[in-house]
């Protein structure tokens, strides 16, 4: 369904039964919901889950950018406030992640918990290049020009010479992404600044990546996490980046023994 807020129709899917504790998916730029297929199908027997699609990804169309994490987190308040979401856990892989440190820094009584997912809190200048060059890239060549680079980032070497279904899905994912949408967030992505303000967060945290991630390695992740009070800090093994969809297994044990606690 398509819900208005914040000058944005956002597309979301909610699942799972009434008054069970609320669960929030946010999937990673050039993604869509359907990243969270099989962890929402584990999910909603516990819990009330909504996922939803970015501004400009998936079914949420797009409006002109930049976008920034300002705004990408107001979409969520507006989105949570529209559909009666008090609290809720929050999941998130990589910009999504990061609208979740956000979202625990400036509005901890809204979250449940915080699990970030494959996401780095700050932009160091050559991550931040690099979505100047996916924006780039894109402008040069469309969305279909984005695919592959972005399927040899984010999968580690032993997963692509194997070329599973998964990579598929990632792949039209990736190419059904609007222009738009896509460098509004890579705009944002470039001002990610949350490093600073980590230690604010209070809510119990989880923070996890692949341990073959190569935008946010384990070393990167463990810094992040030391800085919040009382985090954890999984890695996941035989993942690159979309940890959800490369290790389902690694990811599903790592997410249910945290959220088991909380």
């Amino acid at each position: 369904m398509l819900v208005e807020t914040n000058g944005v129709r956002l597309n979301c899917v909610v699942e799972g039964p009434e008054g069970a504790p609320w669960i929030t998916l946010s999937h990673a730029l050039a993604n869509n919901l359907t990243l969270w297929d099989d962890v929402a199908a584990s999910l909603k027997d516990r819990f009330r889950v909504l996922r939803y699609d970015h501004r400009g990804h998936g079914q949420s169309p797009p409006v002109p950018g930049p976008y920034t994490f300002p705004m990408l987190i107001d979409d969520v308040l507006g989105l949570w406030d529209k559909l009666g979401v008090e609290k809720s856990h929050w999941v998130g892989l990589s910009i999504g992640g990061m609208i979740g440190y956000g979202l625990a820094i400036e509005h901890p009584q809204r979250m449940l918990s915080l699990t970030a997912c494959d996401s780095r809190p700050d932009a160091p200048p050559d991550y931040a290049a690099y979505f100047q060059h996916r924006i780039d890239l894109a402008r040069q060549k469309g969305m279909e020009g984005v695919v592959e680079p972005t399927i040899e980032r984010w999968f580690t070497p032993e997963t692509r010479a194997k070329n599973p279904p998964v990579l598929d899905k990632v792949r039209e994912m990736i190419r059904t992404t609007t222009p738009v949408g896509h460098e509004g967030c890579c705009e944002a992505l470039k001002t990610l600044a949350f490093g600073p303000r980590l230690h604010l967060i209070r809510v119990p945290t989880l923070i996890l990546g692949g341990a073959k991630d190569k935008g946010a390695p384990p070393e990167a992740l463990s810094e992040a996490a030391a800085k919040i009070p009382g985090a954890e800090h999984a890695i996941i093994p035989d993942a690159g980046h979309i940890t959800a969809l490369e290790n389902p297994q690694g990811f599903r044990e790592a997410l249910d023994a945290f959220l088991a606690k909380h």
